[in-house]
């Protein structure tokens, strides 16, 4: 054997070593392949040192004056109401901004529907609370005065006068929870304006008969006063301003109780003459006797005769020199009303409207409110402005001679007589065949759609008449509650609901509805868009049915077969999953029900 020497030694060492280094690194690296596979990857760090980079701050070696700074940014860039936010801690990452929302146009310049969608970008958080118009806030802008209250009023946009597109569900929207649970619990995402989620009570203890069924609830708050009254067989409607308290009425229909936004400003609520028997207000903010008592007419005009005003604020129970001057000046104006005080008990002050004119007729000469000129038309609401008189009672007592509850529902109201209509001596019998078609046609529902095993709460008739309707839901024992509307295209039978004990407003449905997007489980519409196409197109008035209607919700539209096939390419453009049905009448005769339901999610 050739003996090694020291220069074979030293390679053969070399050799060795790096063999090793190639062993271990290979080692290494199936080791960390391996392991990373369902595990915590491996990190490799760098020896590479780089010197550091300071960057010095523009503001380096200035002074400031903190405090300045501190109500500076206050008044600069916190909102006027800000919600309060959980903190974060500095170690936690910013969280990752939304991916943008984009939308599609419907309907297109000659406003007809279109297959073709331009892509336009939007705000979805602002979007998916849009009234269209109460948001319209360029022509809030060039408003001359906002003191009375004129910024909450309807300012609809000049042209194009309802949507072009679809309006988004809050991010995380769930199908609502069911009524009654819904009166105590809603989800925390349909309503994002979370400082609501503590109930409101502002009901006082009153002693409801059978006469006091249909109530206004001024500056509702949430409506917990109308959800109380409900276990009475009390209907309330719940009205407050689109104001700093956010959302109040939008989380009031959540619930499932009646409400609808309002405002107390410079023109008449859409409600008609002697719809309420009961009015209340509770921390509701409005000075009455403003403008000669110009707002609290208003209150006079729709309380029904012998009805009740119920007061609970500061100046009925504080003894303060301002809060006793606002006391006094109240009761001069109610005295000169010619309203019974009740009573005073606690912070709860409560008068009565009377029965008839005389009292107006016997005051001194030149007393003021005047009463209003006999040409005057109390159930005119319409874009109506407010009036600085008395309304006149009818002196044949219609209006006051309403039935008791459960009777007045099916029983035919005086006030049917003053409806101007083309039938006179039949409006009985028209009353009495209209509640009848709508009984059969409710009861075949229930039978045959199983409409008591579907949400049905929140519900709008479109075209109420006379609320034959909502009165054969409520026969029917289904457990919701009805918005009747009456369009301005017909007659007028929005006094005859109230006397039913029923509610519901006056509109026109070229425009837009004052309610927050999705608050209808159910639209309802019988012979309305075959009448309302001659106005406006019809487009614009289903994009509407869509904002206001809940994700998961239905559209039953009865109506002529000719537009039938219209309603079906809106729709279908929209998402609504759509069906044709056969009426009772069978297959031959000229109108279809059309049935739209809103799917949850879209794609």
């Amino acid at each position: 054997m050739k003996p090694f020497v020291n220069g074979d030694l030293l390679k053969t060492s070399l050799i060795l070593k790096i063999s090793a280094v190639f062993v271990i690194s290979v080692t290494f690296f199936y080791l960390g392949k391996n392991w990373s596979d369902g595990y915590q990857q491996l990190i490799f760090f760098s020896n590479t040192r780089q010197n550091p980079v300071v960057s010095m701050s523009p503001n380096y070696n200035k002074g400031f004056n903190v405090p300045s700074l501190i109500n500076q940014n206050q008044t600069e860039a916190i909102p006027e109401k800000p919600l309060s936010l959980p903190s974060v801690p500095r170690s936690s990452p910013p969280p990752l901004q939304p991916p943008s929302v984009k939308t599609f146009g419907i309907v297109n310049e000659n406003g007809t529907m279109s297959g073709e969608f331009e892509i336009g970008e939007f705000n979805p958080e602002s979007m998916s609370e849009f009234i269209p118009c109460l948001d319209n806030e360029e022509a809030i802008r060039k408003l001359k005065s906002t003191e009375k209250g004129e910024r909450f009023e309807r300012h609809c946009p000049e042209e194009g006068r309802g949507l072009n597109c679809l309006v988004p569900s809050p991010k995380g929207y769930r199908t609502p929870i069911p009524w009654p649970r819904s009166r105590d619990e809603v989800w925390f995402s349909n309503v994002p304006h979370t400082r609501l989620t503590t109930f409101l009570r502002c009901s006082p203890e009153i002693a409801f008969g059978q006469h006091t069924r249909v109530v206004l609830d001024v500056g509702c708050g949430v409506a917990s006063f109308g959800a109380y009254l409900l276990s009475r067989n009390v209907i309330t409607m719940s009205v407050a301003p689109k104001d700093v308290h956010e959302n109040q009425i939008q989380f009031a229909l959540e619930r499932g109780v009646p409400a609808m936004v309002a405002a107390f400003a410079t023109r008449r609520l859409l409600y008609p003459s002697q719809a309420f028997d009961l009015i209340h207000c509770s921390r509701c903010r409005i000075n009455w006797t403003r403008d000669d008592g110009i707002v609290l007419l208003e209150v006079n005009r729709m309380l029904r005769a012998g009805g009740y005003f119920v007061w609970a604020a500061q100046p009925v129970y504080k003894h303060e020199e301002i809060l006793e001057e606002q006391w006094e000046e109240m009761l001069n104006l109610t005295t000169r009303l010619c309203w019974k005080f009740v009573k005073k008990d606690g912070y709860i002050a409560i008068w009565q409207k009377p029965f008839d004119n005389s009292c107006y007729l016997n005051r001194e000469s030149g007393t003021k409110p005047l009463l209003c000129d006999p040409t005057d038309d109390p159930d005119n609401v319409w874009y109506a402005d407010l009036k600085a008189c008395i309304s006149r009672l009818p002196e044949n007592g219609y209006g006051a001679n309403v039935t008791t509850w459960p009777a007045r529902l099916q029983t035919p109201p005086d006030r049917l007589q003053s409806i101007q209509m083309d039938a006179y001596i039949s409006r009985k019998e028209l009353f009495k065949a209209e509640s009848k078609y709508w009984n059969e046609i409710i009861e075949s529902y229930v039978r045959a759609l199983h409409w008591k095993k579907i949400r049905l709460r929140n519900v709008m008739d479109m075209r109420a008449g006379f609320g034959g309707f909502a009165a054969a839901l409520i026969d029917q024992k289904l457990d919701s509650w009805v918005m009747n509307v009456v369009p301005i295209s017909g007659p007028n039978t929005l006094p005859v609901i109230y006397d039913r004990g029923l509610m519901g407003v006056v509109h026109d449905w070229c425009e837009p509805f004052d309610t927050y997007p999705r608050t209808y489980d159910l639209l309802h519409a019988a012979g309305l868009l075959s009448v309302e196409r001659k106005r406006c197109n019809i487009s614009s008035i289903m994009l509407e049915m869509d904002r206001i209607l809940r994700p998961g919700g239905r559209v039953y539209i009865r109506d002529s077969l000719s537009i039938m096939d219209e309603l079906q390419e809106i729709a279908k453009e929209m998402g609504w999953h759509v069906t044709l049905q056969d009426t009772s009448e069978g297959p031959h005769v000229s109108y279809r029900i059309f049935v739209g339901d809103k799917r949850l999610l879209r794609a």
